[in-house]
């Protein structure tokens, strides 16, 4: 394969409580091997809770809104053109702040984890992220 495109109408989409995910690129619609690309739609108020990806390093930039990000415990507030670094394992969580929808292009890598190649590890429910917010 010499790469393949894809127009948004083809892209798989994911609808959430909390927003919703076009996937850009994973393994099962491209065959990548090394990146997970994801536009991610925070609804008002919404938010991916705190969590981490094992053995995945993650870098997320803000497109639209205006978005709560955290670190590990160092919470930030991140605009449009705005970005952070995840390294693998750390403990994160983004949630949109705006009176509108929140858009976020989160990179991942490598892909691993089977056909969307990202690899999730919830960690909201215990102590010290379920008393942060």
């Amino acid at each position: 394969m010499h790469g393949k495109f894809t127009p948004a109408s083809e892209a798989p989409r994911e609808t959430l409580d909390w927003g919703s995910l076009g996937w850009c690129s994973r393994p099962s619609n491209n065959g990548a091997k090394q990146i997970v690309a994801i536009e991610v739609t925070l609804a008002p108020g919404g938010g991916h809770a705190f969590h981490k990806h094992p053995n995945q390093e993650e870098m997320i930039y803000v497109i639209d809104g205006e978005v709560e990000q955290w670190l590990e415990q160092e919470r930030r507030t991140m605009r449009a053109g705005d970005s952070v670094f995840i390294p693998p394992d750390t403990i994160h969580a983004s949630f949109n702040t705006s009176q509108g929808n929140a858009k976020l292009l989160a990179i991942l890598g490598p892909a691993i984890g089977g056909d969307t190649g990202y690899q999730l590890q919830e960690v909201a429910d215990r102590a010290p992220w379920n008393t942060l917010r």
